[in-house]
């Protein structure tokens, strides 16, 4: 009887075992967590509905999470995916790009832009600040006593932003 008690309590707990190492090995699939290097798949979107930017359909997007290469509420979105998961997330405008800020919109005399041709509404301008820094500024209106209004906020700003967002690897 002893014999058998053993061979039973052996087989217990081998089944135990490999039913506990089915269950792990299903429910351990890799999480993205920061400092990996992922591969995603995104369509940009906002509120109204216009797509803005996608990389579905072309090259995926590949960032390392956490090293500031995404705006912060992408990174946090992508953290904790598992490969092939999807989702859909509004990222508010603090989390993306900021509020549009009134002060960095200036009105500029014509002659104090120097660049050949002509300028139009929605043409992007590139200043080197002092220090060798690079500003880019996009022009909002023309007037017609020579001044142009230069708004420096990214074309983002201010905005609430959804995007699809599919992981497809994790590195």
């Amino acid at each position: 009887m002893r014999k058998f008690s053993y061979i039973a309590l052996s087989m217990v707990l081998l089944i135990g075992a490999v039913l506990a190492g089915c269950s792990s090995a299903s429910s351990n699939a890799a999480v993205a967590k920061e400092g990996d290097k992922v591969q995603v798949n995104y369509t940009l979107s906002l509120a109204d509905g216009t797509v803005v930017q996608s990389s579905v359909g072309g090259e995926p997007f590949e960032f390392t999470l956490g090293s500031g290469q995404t705006i912060e509420g992408f990174d946090k979105a992508v953290v904790g995916m598992k490969v092939g998961e999807k989702k859909t997330i509004t990222i508010p405008a603090a989390e993306a790009y900021g509020p549009h800020l009134d002060d960095m919109v200036v009105e500029v005399s014509r002659d104090r832009i120097k660049v050949d041709g002509e300028l139009a509404v929605g043409q992007t301008l590139t200043s080197t600040g002092p220090n060798g820094e690079q500003y880019q500024f996009t022009i909002t209106a023309i007037s017609d006593n020579g001044t142009v209004t230069l708004d420096g906020n990214h074309p983002l700003a201010g905005k609430d932003l959804t995007f699809e967002i599919e992981l497809l690897k994790i590195n």
